[in-house]
């Protein structure tokens, strides 16, 4: 049985389509990332997938039950992290919990196992008794994995839960989520962060403009660009003269301009540099700096649409 399958959804508001032709197979005990930019359609999809929106065409099924006919009996299945914090401040880290838990039919004993329980696997058990309002963002955000835990389900999405947090907190979800796949859980993980995605997947679809562009594992996205690396070079002054020279330059197959610096995949970065520098001489422009890298899902999107991934 697939944990989740994804069958050529579609999303439109008016005449904007969030959401094109989208499939995908989540195996069980696996965590499989959605990486795009923002806009990309990785929210949507996850509301779609959760039930807060209705597709316009489609199937989708949780653990084999589908959203059409068994919803109930899917959403029994499911656990979701969404990017806004949905925590009452007034309230305690344990009183939070203990609320989100009687909403999952949690009561007496039980409520109050996972509630400890989860706690200490979002690692707040010292502060549990404070009111979350006196939290850090990333604090917060903990507790709000902690209330899609309590029910203990066997998927768990997570929509971008890393956004605008501390280094700190960031590292402790992360290691979590590597705790809880470790656990068995299976996770439907959304970001923009390429490390993010790189570390934690075992296996990732590229989304850009509402349309899954490619997946696999990461060694299979990087084998699209071959054995590329990526070069980013600072220029003095405007470099939009040198995008179009260096698309000329033997050994570069993709050149792209962004925030004041230039991107490129060449074939072999060793023999192109001394030919980006002559160029570069020949408009009086200095190359300030130079970064290379080894082929890496930032390459894979820069080569399959032309842009960065940050963009």
């Amino acid at each position: 049985m697939k944990a989740i399958e994804v069958k050529n959804l579609h999303k439109s508001y008016g005449s904007t389509k969030a959401v094109q032709g989208v499939s995908f197979i989540v195996e069980q005990g696996e965590i499989f990332s959605l990486l795009g930019p923002n806009g990309a359609g990785k929210t949507t999809t996850i509301s779609m997938l959760s039930t807060l929106l209705q597709p316009d065409l489609g199937e989708l099924s949780i653990m084999g039950h589908s959203l059409k006919t068994d919803a109930m009996q899917a959403k029994a299945e499911l656990g979701v992290v969404p990017q806004e914090i949905a925590l009452y401040e007034d309230l305690s880290a344990q009183e939070n919990l203990s609320f989100w838990g009687k909403m999952y039919g949690l009561r007496g004993a039980q409520l109050k196992k996972r509630t400890a329980e989860v706690l200490e696997t979002i690692g707040l058990t010292d502060r549990r008794n404070d009111r979350v309002g006196k939290f850090s963002g990333g604090m917060k955000r903990r507790v709000n994995i902690g209330v899609a835990l309590l029910h203990k389900p066997k998927v768990l999405y997570m929509d971008e839960p890393t956004v605008g947090i501390d280094p700190q907190s960031r590292r402790h979800i992360l290691d979590s989520i590597k705790q809880l796949n470790r656990d068995g859980m299976t996770v439907l993980y959304t970001t923009h962060y390429m490390e993010e995605a790189e570390e934690l997947s075992n296996r990732i679809a590229i989304m850009d403009s509402g349309k899954v562009i490619a997946s696999g594992t990461q060694a299979e996205l990087v084998k699209i660009v071959g054995q590329c690396d990526r070069i980013t070079v600072e220029v003095s002054g405007s470099g939009s003269r040198l995008v179009e020279s260096w698309q000329q330059v033997p050994g570069v197959k993709q050149v792209d301009a962004e925030n004041g610096s230039i991107n490129l995949l060449v074939e072999n970065s060793n023999q192109v540099l001394p030919r980006l520098f002559e160029s570069a001489g020949t408009y009086g422009m200095r190359i300030n700096a130079i970064d290379v890298q080894e082929p890496n899902l930032e390459a894979v999107f820069l080569h399959l649409t032309g842009k960065a991934l940050r963009d």
